[in-house]
Formats: C-alpha cells, structure tokens, sequence
C-alpha cells in the first residue's frame, strides 16, 4: 500500500503539513513499507502499516516542528 503521490496520502498528512513535509513523509512512508514486509524486521506486534507510519512521522520530525500555533513549520 505505498504512495504512489502526495493526493492518496491520509487527510490529517495532507490537511497539516507543506507540500514539502507530504513529500518527505510519502517517500518515508514507501522506503519503510518496504523495509518492514516481514513480521520478523518489526518490533513486537506491529503492523507493517503502523511501522510505517512512524517511520514517515519520524522522518518528517527531522525537518519539521509544529510552532506556537500548532502549524508545522520547517526548523
């Protein structure tokens, strides 16, 4: 179920963060769908969805914070 472009993304991605933050994400998200296929590269009962996920969110925190305002905003 990867990404194929930043329109097929989940809305609260897509409603939240720049057009570059939804880039950093889908590419994230694809490279970690990928590297977690097997149950056994997972860490205890997670889905290789919500592996993904977190890897895509953790990408994203890299570049991005959320300001005063709750708006994700680059560092």
């Amino acid at each position: 179920m990867s990404y194929k472009s930043n329109s097929e993304l989940p809305k609260t991605v897509r409603e939240n963060l720049p057009e570059h933050g939804q880039d950093i994400y889908r590419e994230a998200f694809n490279s970690a769908w990928e590297e977690y296929k097997e149950p056994s590269e997972r860490r205890g009962d997670t889905t290789r969805e919500e592996a993904a996920h977190k890897v895509a969110w953790s990408a994203v925190k890299k570049v991005y914070e959320k300001d005063s305002k709750g708006n994700w905003v680059k560092k």
